[in-house]
């Protein structure tokens, strides 16, 4: 589906976030004294690749969609194929006869716990998600626009979304150092899902935000190639 474009794009992506990190990290030293420095080069994997796939086209539901599982199968094939994967796990909502397959509220939770499981220094972690985002009303104050992102889960009527705050403090918090996480998030409402102190825009720029989730204080350090 992607072949060798895919694969130059992504690499692409890669060089120019360690680039910019790199600089503000850089910048960033010189003027706190800091030695923070990124851990580990993007393109270099020295241990386990474990990859988590989540597709949901939310069968007889308002709002049901028709190619999410499609993409989940494509993405997978793609990696598969390109790349070495040790571990895979897949939830989608037209595996019914395998209940902890079904990409609930408490499964996908779990299958975050799955993912950074035993992580260690030079792993790789894949997450793709296919399905419905969403935002609600910040109620921790840590959002500048007051809104907080969601994952819509299969079972959300019943089970309630999935907000940014709980992404990030289930699979992103306390990752040890030298893990890489991609995270690839085809949904409404997703540019800030993981609550990163970064964010790459579409036209090439990384915008490299300094945040403290308990004051809600985000300042803008860095943007632009």
């Amino acid at each position: 589906m992607f072949g060798n474009l895919g694969k130059k794009f992504a690499d692409d992506i890669a060089t120019q976030v360690q680039q910019k990190l790199g600089e503000h990290l850089s910048n960033k030293a010189r003027e706190t004294g800091s030695t923070e420095q990124a851990t580990e080069s993007l393109g270099q994997v020295t241990g386990r690749r474990k990859a988590l796939f989540i597709g949901i086209n939310y069968y007889g539901q308002n709002g049901e969609l028709r190619g999410c599982i499609n993409d989940v199968h494509n993405i997978k094939n793609f990696l598969s194929k390109n790349y070495r994967i040790d571990e895979v796990l897949v939830l989608t909502d037209d595996q019914t006869s395998n209940p902890r397959k079904m990409p609930t509220r408490q499964n996908i939770l779990a299958a975050f716990r799955w993912l950074r499981n035993g992580a260690k220094s030079g792993d790789s972690l894949i997450f793709h998600y296919s399905g419905h985002g969403g935002s609600v009303k910040d109620t921790d104050g840590d959002e500048e626009d007051g809104m907080d992102e969601t994952l819509i889960p299969v079972d959300y009527k019943q089970a309630g979304h999935i907000v940014d705050d709980e992404v990030h403090d289930v699979l992103v918090r306390g990752l040890p150092k030298g893990v890489r996480l991609t995270s690839i998030m085809d949904c409404c409402h997703s540019e800030s899902i993981l609550d990163l102190p970064y964010i790459y825009t579409v036209n090439g720029d990384l915008q490299i935000i300094e945040t403290s989730k308990n004051e809600g204080i985000a300042t803008l350090v860095g943007a632009g190639t």
